[in-house]
């Protein structure tokens, strides 16, 4: 297994005695994409500052390449890139004005910043509007500029707080493609989200995190093994008026104590297995005397996967 370029272990904050983050542990490894999805005041924002060592933890441990970091001028922390949730930018100056003053703060300066600002600009697709002042730019522009502030030093690690907030479809596509980009470059990303479309589409690997802590971790697909069913069926059907539904609980690739219900004609069951669980439910109505019409299906997500965790869906938590 390749070794992490990042981890955290046991990572504890909280602020006048209330806990923010109770005891996060997680690894980046090198070109992939790990997501932390919760709601609002979960403890992602604060999780990413301990992580970048903007803010110290109470307890518990951050490593970069295997060395744990040591205060605030530790050169470990350069290879750490941060697009914090709120933009850094300064409206009265340009694009590249910008990126020479944040590549300054890193310590580079001559040809080498001017090489890696036109770099950072042409992966995020301004290098066309170096010059154009940040006030006369879009939200999603500034988003992907934001980005590019945080590539110049050319970092391993890239932590994305919330990076699409308040952009539009777009933009937000522009920067999904800069991240799979730079994912295929090596690069360990940590983005933290409340959208489970958006972790769905890029994280290799996601933890759900709530009230600080990480109740669930893995793949998409290993995050979908836990809920009960993970598929829903729809049928259609025709020529049944009253169907024993119990009998669906013992056909192979249906959940155990399925949820079945038969309204308006229409036949709706949980499934563990689509492509079993559909013959035999198929195969089962049939017997019964039933003719199936229409079928859709639908698979278990992640806000299914936070609602059997929690008992809250993840947009009202």
């Amino acid at each position: 297994m390749t070794a992490p370029l990042l981890e955290a272990r046991d990572l504890m904050k909280s602020y006048g005695g209330r806990p923010a983050v109770g005891g996060v542990t997680l690894a980046l490894a090198p070109g992939e994409i790990f997501g932390l999805l919760g709601p609002n005041g979960a403890g992602k924002t604060t999780t990413v500052s301990m992580l970048c060592g903007l803010l110290p933890p109470d307890s518990g441990t951050v490593l970069v390449g295997g060395r744990a970091i040591s205060g605030d001028a530790d050169p470990a922390k350069r290879q750490i890139g941060l697009v914090p949730q709120e933009i850094a930018l300064y409206d009265e100056l340009s694009a590249l004005a910008n990126l020479r003053f944040f590549g300054a703060l890193y310590g580079l300066g001559g040809a080498a910043l001017e090489s890696a600002i036109g770099s950072a600009l042409e992966l995020v697709g301004l290098a066309d509007r170096a010059r154009d002042l940040v006030k006369t730019m879009s939200g999603g522009m500034k988003r992907r500029l934001n980005l590019a502030g945080a590539l110049l030093h050319d970092p391993a690690v890239l932590l994305l707080d919330e990076p699409t907030v308040g952009v539009d479809p777009q933009s937000r596509n522009a920067i999904f493609d800069n991240l799979e980009e730079l994912r295929r470059r090596g690069k360990a990303l940590l983005y933290t989200t409340h959208y489970m479309e958006e972790a769905e589409r890029l994280c290799d690997r996601i933890a759900i995190v709530d009230s600080g802590r990480v109740i669930a971790e893995g793949t998409l697909r290993e995050l979908l093994r836990m809920l009960p069913a993970s598929n829903r069926l729809r049928v259609e059907v025709e020529g049944a008026a009253d169907l024993p539904l119990a009998e669906l609980n013992g056909l192979p690739g249906v959940a155990e104590e399925a949820e079945a219900s038969f309204e308006d004609g229409r036949l709706t069951v949980s499934l563990t297995d689509l492509s079993i669980g559909t013959a035999a439910v198929l195969g089962w109505l049939t017997a019964h005397g039933a003719t199936p019409g229409h079928l859709a299906s639908e698979r278990g997500n992640l806000e299914a996967v936070f609602l059997h965790m929690t008992g809250r869906r993840l947009r009202d938590a």
